[in-house]
């Protein structure tokens, strides 16, 4: 396990709900994603971390929610995504063949936060690097969620709601665009796909902070 990686799963714990990715899937991205994070599925699976904040995810069984958020947006005419990461609460990670994690989006308030990403150093053949200081730079805090008091919500959800399995996350219900509120009561175990899917129809993608060029 590389220094990188070690420090990811120092701050974020252990891998839970494991699942083995397949050679097929490896071989399916090989030469779209880093080797480095393919080498990180071989070695971990797609699974959970953080007793299930944060979630490495099948980019393949996630395309129907790539093309419901991104499919027809200027975002695909600008790179080649792949979904590789989601949190507790849907938020998406997506990577970039160009530009490494350049994009991500929180489906509950339908808002896309668009970066430089690592452009510049998969430019200069250095995606694995990319994909290190990706890992390596997360913390906690990026994937929980905070209620209309703003407080974090992450750990009252498990501990009312239980964990999730791999193929859930943490859902309100009613949908915040249909004017729910964001608090622990309304929040329900739900299929994730299903539900990042619904979202995607329920309010237009806003781009936040600098457009896209």
């Amino acid at each position: 396990m590389d220094e990188d990686f070690a420090s990811f799963r120092e701050k974020f714990g252990p891998e839970i709900s494991t699942r083995y990715v397949p050679s097929s899937s490896i071989e399916r991205y090989r030469g779209k994603l880093p080797d480095q994070l393919m080498l990180y599925w071989e070695e971990s699976g797609w699974c959970g971390y953080a007793d299930g904040l944060f979630w490495t995810v099948d980019p393949q069984e996630y395309e129907p929610v790539l093309e419901a958020w991104i499919g027809d947006t200027e975002f695909m005419e600008r790179d080649a995504y792949h979904l590789i990461a989601r949190s507790a609460f849907g938020e998406l990670v997506f990577w970039g063949e160009k530009s490494g994690d350049s994009l991500s989006i929180l489906p509950w308030h339908a808002l896309a936060f668009p970066s430089e990403g690592s452009e510049e150093y998969i430019l200069k053949g250095k995606a694995d690097d990319a994909a290190k200081w990706f890992f390596s730079s997360q913390k906690r805090e990026y994937f929980d969620m905070e209620d209309d008091a703003e407080k974090p919500l992450f750990a009252r959800a498990l501990k009312k709601l239980g964990p999730l399995k791999p193929d859930e996350m943490y859902g309100f219900v009613p949908a915040l665009a249909f004017g729910g509120s964001a608090t622990l009561k309304n929040l329900q175990k739900v299929k994730a796909v299903e539900h990042l899917v619904f979202l995607a129809q329920l309010a237009p993608l806003q781009i936040m902070r600098s457009p896209i060029s």
